[in-house]
């Protein structure tokens, strides 16, 4: 779960400029680590999914340390942006109501805002969430499909390597079977979930 954004840090921050930065702190790296080890699964095809994905030096032992990295500047990220689209909406929302009808449903004075601010920015928050957790759990299956595809037989790496592999010795085939499956997986979902809303 992420940090609860305070209602007098979400007034605060309602002047924070539109091209500041997003530095991660200590919660937005803790939960990078929780996803990180979900990620990395427990399986050696969702183990070797997430080296071949994060892994960066000779022998990729820097895989869960790149992909915390690169993670907890993602949540900071999401933060910013929810919190942003959150006091876009709130300032919608007390247009719409009136300033009265605002401040019964969240409070009276500059507080009214900050509060608003912190129930969305926390909801959108928790989206963010939940598609980082849909988009892991595609990978991980992605990495089971690949591995099964792959085979034990020598025969079948040799075809798995050359129809996924695109560097010179094909050593990335797995990494690539992982990313187009996922990719694939995730695009499935988003279409469910498009003809849901629709229905």
């Amino acid at each position: 779960m992420k940090r609860v954004i305070a209602i007098g840090s979400a007034l605060a921050m309602l002047a924070v400029p539109a091209g500041a930065a997003a530095k991660p702190d200590h919660t937005d790296r803790v939960n990078a680590a929780k996803e990180c080890r979900t990620e990395r699964g427990a399986t050696d095809a969702t183990r070797e999914a997430f080296v071949a994905k994060y892994g960066t030096n000779g022998n990729k032992r820097n895989a869960f340390g790149k992909c915390v990295s690169r993670r907890a500047k993602d949540e900071a990220k999401e933060g910013v942006t929810a919190h942003k689209s959150a006091v876009t909406d709130c300032k919608a929302e007390r247009e719409a109501l009136g300033a009265e009808a605002f401040a019964a449903k969240y409070g009276t004075g500059k507080n009214a805002l900050g509060k608003c601010v912190s129930i969305q920015a926390k909801a959108k928050e928790q989206e963010a969430d939940a598609q980082d957790k849909e988009q892991i759990a595609d990978r991980k299956s992605a990495a089971e499909t690949c591995d099964e595809e792959r085979g034990t037989t020598a025969e079948s790496k040799a075809a798995f390597a050359e129809k996924y592999g695109t560097n010179e010795n094909n050593r990335n085939a797995f990494g690539k079977c992982v990313s187009q499956t996922a990719k694939a997986l995730h695009q499935e979902h988003e279409d469910e979930q498009e003809d849901e809303t629709q229905a």
